[in-house]
């Protein structure tokens, strides 16, 4: 080897070294962040035992505490798995290890189920027939089945050979995470009720324990941790998809973030992809992402190198993406009616009026005239879902764009009479704004574009849903765990797959999977397919 040759890998090991400190480095500081928030948590629990119940914030601080002791165990399951991974490709750094939760042993009242590993024949040293059986190991993985839970077995026979005294046994069962404990099915569930469900992993625990089972919230955020990092190339190629998509739904919505003092408004992105209003090929997904605040910077870094059609809001942090200096291109904008139709309909609901105490007389007319048009265009749509573009462009030509001039023309002569502080003068230029109106008008020159972007709506209606269940993200962290959990589980929704039954059999098989086929486990190729065990 050339001189120039062996400097090249000298280099290449002392970079391989250094990543592997650094993964143990913050191995070691993500170990320590949760080391002290559980110190934390045990000082407050003390003291509340001690000097009693007497305030509903201190309840609420402990109820934090722990939140923030789940989003630091979790990620140090991560950066655990990380170091160790970084650890096996040099010699040159020792492996971290982790301070581990204690592992109580399996209550004894729960069923065993023995799977038994098919022993060998002959031994493996010398090839003899004359093999005895002098004992077995036994490793106990904990499973869950509906409404039952039970330790599987899993018995790895040993053989002596009689002729060279040789021990022969089956190598140890693999495990979706390392030293892992828990059963795919279980890891599963976990991981859907936390983000599927939003059932924090201290109430999980709490129902655990009344069914027996005891699984402290440090052990639980360690599944969790371990999840994530093992499903990231699924949560790349569903990714990948979405953004070679030629149209987007775009949105976002409010996600409370703990900070110091109390929370801040944090922000969960949407980007659906989903052509089957038009006749696409293309499975649907979704890819979720999280970002401390709202910032125009956000969906053009989301969105970077991406070219299409977005339907969205009218939010001017996406004018960036609109720019026509924009590299590779700018993003086409396609805003949504049923934006532009709420802020009449706010102004027209006389029942919502009369609940608030407001006289019905007080409702807009030209609000309530304004919806009526504008659900003339939305009685039209159901009609050309699933047809092709150029059908669906054809008749939107001959059926609605008439009805889009003749509102265009309506809302301007009313417009003139209005005082521009009027709020029914706001809606009317929501919708007639010159920077706006191209957008609400795209629906009539591409048979691609919906008429609303209800598809993102959707999306993140599971996430509305359960901010009072978690009431907030206990780290930005864990805000980016919970948008890739998310890309998961909402993909899975929108190909009619069941979440949960997808997720545990991706846990128990992408280890094994090689890369060139991990693609066979994308929602919609996902045929339910279980890897096969043989049962004692």
């Amino acid at each position: 080897m050339s001189d120039a040759a062996s400097e090249l890998e000298t280099l290449r090991a002392e970079l391989a070294a250094t990543k592997a400190e650094l993964a143990r480095s913050n191995a070691v500081v993500s170990a320590s962040e949760a080391l002290i928030a559980s110190l934390k948590l045990e000082i407050a629990v003390l003291k509340r035992e001690k000097y009693g119940r007497s305030a509903e914030r201190t309840a609420r601080l402990l109820d934090q505490l722990e939140l923030r002791l789940e989003e630091l165990e979790t990620a140090a399951a991560e950066d655990a798995i990380r170091a160790e991974q970084a650890a096996d490709k040099t010699t040159q750094v020792r492996s971290f290890d982790r301070r581990k939760p204690v592992k109580r042993p399996f209550p004894e009242h729960l069923p065993r189920e023995r799977v038994v590993v098919e022993a060998p024949s002959t031994c493996t040293c010398c090839g003899s027939g004359r093999i005895a059986k002098m004992g077995e190991d036994i490793t106990e993985t904990l499973e869950v089945v509906p409404r039952q839970w039970k330790v599987i077995q899993t018995v790895r026979e040993k053989f002596t050979c009689r002729d060279c005294e040789k021990i022969s046994q089956p190598p140890a069962p693999f495990h979706p995470i390392p030293r892992g404990w828990a059963g795919p099915s279980l890891l599963a569930m976990i991981v859907f009720e936390k983000f599927g469900q939003h059932q924090p992993l201290n109430r999980q625990a709490e129902r655990y324990a009344r069914e027996g089972v005891e699984l402290s919230l440090s052990t639980l955020a360690d599944q969790v941790g371990a999840v994530t990092e093992l499903l990231k190339p699924l949560h790349a190629l569903i990714e990948a998809h979405v953004f070679t998509a030629t149209r987007l739904h775009g949105d976002d919505t409010t996600v409370p973030l703990l900070a110091r003092g109390g929370t801040k408004t944090a922000r969960l992105w949407t980007y659906v992809r989903d052509d089957r209003p038009f006749d696409g090929t293309a499975p649907p997904a979704v890819v979720f992402r999280f970002s401390r605040d709202r910032g125009g910077e956000h969906p053009s870094e989301h969105l970077k190198g991406w070219q299409g059609i977005l339907q969205a809001d009218a939010y001017a942090g996406y004018n960036q993406l609109y720019d026509a200096k924009r590299v590779p291109g700018p993003v086409a904008s396609a805003l949504c009616w049923a934006h532009a139709r709420r802020k009449f309909f706010e102004l027209a609901d006389v029942e919502s009026n009369i609940r608030k105490g407001k006289n019905a007389k007080e409702i807009s007319p030209i609000a309530f005239n304004a919806v009526r048009r504008i659900d003339a265009l939305f009685e039209i749509e159901p009609d050309l879902n699933g047809l092709i573009p150029a059908d669906r462009l054809e008749a939107r030509q001959r059926l609605s764009a008439s009805l889009v001039d003749e509102l265009e023309s309506w809302l301007r002569g009313e417009r003139a009479l209005l005082s521009k502080h009027d709020k029914v003068a706001k809606a009317i230029d929501y919708l007639l704004s010159p920077s706006h109106r191209p957008g609400f008008t795209r629906f009539l020159e591409d048979g691609r574009i919906c008429l609303t972007n209800n598809a993102a709506e959707r999306s993140l209606r599971g996430v509305a849903l359960g901010r009072k269940s978690w009431l907030f993200a206990g780290s930005e962290r864990g805000g980016q765990r919970a948008a890739a959990m998310y890309t998961l589980i909402g993909t899975a929704k929108l190909n009619d797959v069941d979440p949960q039954a997808w997720l545990a059999d991706v846990i128990a098989r992408i280890s094994d999977m090689p890369v060139s086929r991990l693609h066979e486990l994308l929602p919609w190729h996902w045929n339910g397919g279980k890897s096969q065990v043989k049962v004692a």
